[in-house]
């Protein structure tokens, strides 16, 4: 892979440059604060974007490089892979996602996946490389390789990690020592106290102790809910059937009613019956009473003409005065005529009288018999509806009430015949059966209480059974690891290892004039140096300046392992304290040895230039 050029409209001091870089080696010459650095992030910015975030940084990269005084905050960079496919990336740094085209110049930035936080991840798709590996094996920078006495041991510690896992920052035997710690700390063994694995097994050991005590009362509550299950069904059945009760008994109260209507039918039809009577008997008592009158009249009418003849006799035989006996008999006749007469019309009147309350006797019989059988009639007709609504009423009832109640118990509702009593003794039970109910649902209610504490008890023993087999997976995962890791670093001392340090021994061994020939790594002593006389002495005790060029061969070494493209090496004034012989040595071995790799030299000196000028060496030169 090759960066062919660059196109930096803003960012941070750098402004409307554009850059042109070729194959081999390119020296990008500034002087202090001209830009370098700056121009190195733009390159990375393009690849991966800039973080917002500090990462550690005083402030972040994003702040760090954005144009104060501008609103254009953006660049492109063109380069190409081993397979010569061209692309060109066009990044606005205020937005997450660059655009990314083909030689064609079609956008091809869907093709790639894109990750929320950092973004597109195209390079990272096309090299291999990622951000953090970019900066630590592809790009050195000056203060990586200048140290001083007391980060040596550091830097020696660093290439004996990066010689044996790969990584510079990465031990084996820190990370098993951080592996057994975390176990031991974060998880727990049979063998460890108060961690979190026993701390838990504590407690769940307590929890079934308690559970134990509390499964008693688990029992008992299954009981008590048999008991009210079937007091409640007991219930149920006993309201339906008081509720049959109360409709029997509305009915038969209806039918109640209707009796005392036709009760009371009944009794002005015997009313009827006795003024019919009454009326009859009065008849022939006031018959019999003006027969006697009539009677006793004539009788006085008969005395008194006997009374009057006798009296006419006694007169003629006394006065033998035939004229005079003749007047006075004329004048009794008279008074007799006269007084039959009257009692004649007076007799007429009385049968008048009679005959006109006989026959107004005889109507009201007669209206009152006319009545009497209407409301016979009447009666008779409504006892037969209100018989024939009765049974139709207790039908209804009884089907509404078939599948619920069984026949038999229906029918022998039905034929109860005081429904207030037998209502008041269901009543009497159904009173008795919900105060069994509430008995018991006070009482599951104190178990419930207790219940409670053994569900939270049941709850937190799932959820540090949950924990305790997850701290037990996560252990057996860190096992795990931890033999991967043995097994992997077994593999890389065997393979690996020795590659690296084959590769470091001919690097040194170049670029030191064979003054250093092989390199060793000991796993008590660390890495370990052959010098001239055939002697080994350990890296600590090699001067600054070895141990410098022991670390960027390394480096070196590393570069050709990290991506299946051949990456550029980016040296950031990697060789400001270096001396002219190990200049030229180190330029001739990266000339020599990464022909086919892209060199770019970052610079504020001519060092670089005039000793690739002396070893006839071609550059490209790019002032800054």
């Amino acid at each position: 892979m090759k960066i062919l050029n660059l196109k930096i409209n803003n960012f941070g001091k750098l402004s409307n440059k554009e850059i042109e870089f070729s194959d081999g080696i390119n020296i990008i010459y500034g002087n202090n604060e001209s830009g370098k650095s700056t121009l190195l992030k733009f390159i990375m910015g393009m690849f991966y974007g800039l973080s917002k975030n500090k990462n550690g940084k005083f402030i972040p990269d994003y702040e760090r490089y954005i144009p104060w005084d501008k609103d254009e905050f953006s660049g492109k960079i063109s380069y190409k892979l081993d397979n010569k496919e061209k692309f060109e990336v066009f990044r606005n740094f205020k937005k997450k996602n660059p655009q990314i085209f083909n030689e064609d110049l079609e956008d091809i930035s869907s093709n790639y996946n894109i990750d929320k936080t950092t973004g597109n991840k195209f390079f990272i798709e096309q090299t291999g490389v990622d951000e953090e590996l970019f900066s630590s094996t592809i790009v050195a920078f000056q203060e990586e390789v200048k140290l001083d006495e007391k980060e040596q041991s550091n830097l020696v510690q660093k290439m004996s990690n990066l010689a044996n896992t790969g990584e510079d920052n990465l031990s084996f035997n820190k990370i098993i020592n951080k592996l057994n710690k975390k176990q031991t700390e974060e998880i727990g063994t049979i063998r460890t106290k108060d961690r979190p694995l026993n701390v838990i097994s504590k407690r769940m050991e307590e929890i079934i102790s308690q559970k134990e005590s509390l499964n008693n009362f688990r029992n008992k509550q299954y009981e008590l809910d048999e008991n009210i299950e079937y007091l409640q069904k007991q219930l149920k059945e006993q309201e339906i059937k008081e509720e049959l009760l109360e409709k029997i008994k509305k009915v038969k109260q209806t039918s109640e009613i209707a009796e005392e209507k036709l009760k009371i039918n009944n009794n002005a039809i015997q009313e009827y019956n006795k003024k019919i009577e009454d009326i009859g008997a009065n008849a022939a008592k006031q018959e019999v009473k003006n027969s006697a009158k009539i009677s006793n009249n004539r009788f006085q009418i008969i005395f008194c003409i006997i009374f009057v003849i006798i009296t006419i006799v006694s007169l003629t035989f006394i006065k033998n005065d035939i004229i005079s006996s003749i007047s006075i008999v004329i004048t009794i006749l008279t008074v007799i005529y006269t007084g039959y007469t009257n009692y004649k019309k007076k007799l007429n009147s009385v049968k008048q009288t009679e005959n006109t309350k006989i026959n107004t006797n005889q109507n009201q019989i007669e209206v009152l018999k006319n009545l009497k059988t209407k409301l016979e009639d009447e009666t008779n007709s409504l006892s037969k509806k209100l018989q024939e609504e009765y049974r139709k009423n207790l039908e209804k009832i009884k089907n509404e009430y078939l599948g619920i109640i069984s026949v038999d118990e229906i029918d022998e509702v039905l034929a109860k015949n005081d429904i207030e009593n037998e209502l008041l003794t269901l009543q009497n039970r159904i009173n008795e059966s919900k105060i069994k109910i509430h008995k018991i649902n006070f009482d599951r209610s104190e178990i419930q209480k207790k219940l409670e504490n053994l569900v939270a008890l049941e709850e937190e023993y799932a959820l540090l059974e949950e924990q305790y087999n997850e701290l037990n997976e996560n252990s057996n995962l860190i096992n795990m690891v931890k033999e991967e890791i043995e097994k992997a670093y077994g593999i890389m001392k065997k393979d690996i290892a020795p590659t690296f340090t084959n590769n470091l021994s001919r690097i040194i061994s170049r670029i030191s004039n064979g003054k250093y020939k092989n390199v060793k790594l000991d796993e008590t002593n660390g890495m370990i140096i052959e010098i001239e006389n055939g002697n080994y002495i350990n890296a600590l005790n090699l001067s600054t300046g070895t141990i410098d060029q022991l670390y960027l061969s390394l480096r070196l070494g590393t570069g050709k392992e990290i991506s299946k493209e051949s990456m550029p090496i980016i040296l950031d004034e990697v060789f400001a304290y270096w001396d002219n012989t190990r200049l030229e040595n180190i330029l001739e071995f990266i000339n020599s040895e990464y022909e086919d790799r892209q060199i770019i030299l970052f610079t504020c000196t001519n060092r670089e230039k005039e000793a690739l000028e002396k070893l006839n060496i071609k550059y490209n030169y790019i002032c800054i």
